[in-house]
């Protein structure tokens, strides 16, 4: 099966939310559930401003924490895409503690994130917010013509924009939605180095076979302090992952 991806041109998003609405019209999103979210980003200093758009959404990394800490399978993965099942999830939010991109979201008390219009695409088609975008700054197919596209066009923008540049090659094993950037990701609130390996390692090591005994537990009782208990082990090890990080930045500037 072939593996596919999205294009995502920054340079190209002109903030219409075509891709907004189409989404949520095709997929059928009930009111307060969203997948895509545009976020207006100045740069610069006045007089010398410039401005885009964040495209933020499921990014669907090839490495992805999600699926990785997910304990009933609801999050998997398929054709190069993060898939989610709804049904089999049971609201724990390891996801939304895990994710680096800061994507997934409780809704409804199950997770809620893009699937990448899996029936459509399932179908022949092609995902929704794809095929609503007036500017070409979404695309979708096989991954390899899809990089081989934003490199063609990172080349033909660093006329104006010196630090364009690929992301998503690399990223996280990379990304299911490969990004043109008209400069550095940390200037477009995206993460130079998505990956949580910490994070990850110690919950395959630790908190999963603890996470285990206390869904047994949760079934028999209620499942609310089974709920509590694994979300506190998550924060806590979302905080010395932090902590870490910090360290070894403040080490590296000395």
């Amino acid at each position: 099966m072939a593996i596919h991806a999205f294009l995502l041109d920054i340079s190209r998003c002109i903030g219409c939310e075509a891709c907004v609405a189409a989404c949520a019209t095709g997929n059928e999103l009930p009111a307060g559930m969203q997948y895509i979210h545009l976020i207006e980003q100045t740069r610069g200093e006045f007089p010398n401003l410039s401005g885009s758009f964040k495209n933020h959404r499921c990014y669907h990394c090839t490495d992805a924490a999600c699926v990785k800490v997910c304990p009933t399978g609801a999050l998997y993965k398929e054709d190069g895409m993060t898939r989610l099942n709804r049904e089999v999830c049971i609201g724990c939010a390891y996801c939304t503690d895990a994710c680096p991109f800061d994507v997934p979201r409780i809704v409804d008390g199950r997770s809620s994130k893009c699937d990448a219009c899996a029936s459509a695409t399932a179908a022949g088609g092609k995902p929704w917010c794809v095929q609503t975008c007036p500017s070409d700054a979404l695309r979708y197919g096989e991954r390899q013509e899809i990089l081989a596209e934003a490199h063609r066009r990172v080349e033909a923008l660093k006329t104006r924009y010196p630090k364009a540049r690929v992301y998503g090659e690399t990223e996280a094993g990379g990304l299911g939605v490969i990004m043109v950037l008209p400069d550095d990701p940390e200037v477009l609130d995206l993460p130079a180095n998505p990956d949580v390996p910490l994070l990850v390692k110690t919950w395959q090591q630790v908190v999963q076979p603890a996470a285990l005994s206390l869904t047994a537990l949760s079934v028999a009782v209620t499942g609310v302090a089974a709920v509590i208990a694994r979300r506190n082990h998550m924060q806590e090890l979302k905080q010395l992952h932090a902590q870490q990080t910090k360290a070894a930045q403040e080490e590296s500037q000395e």
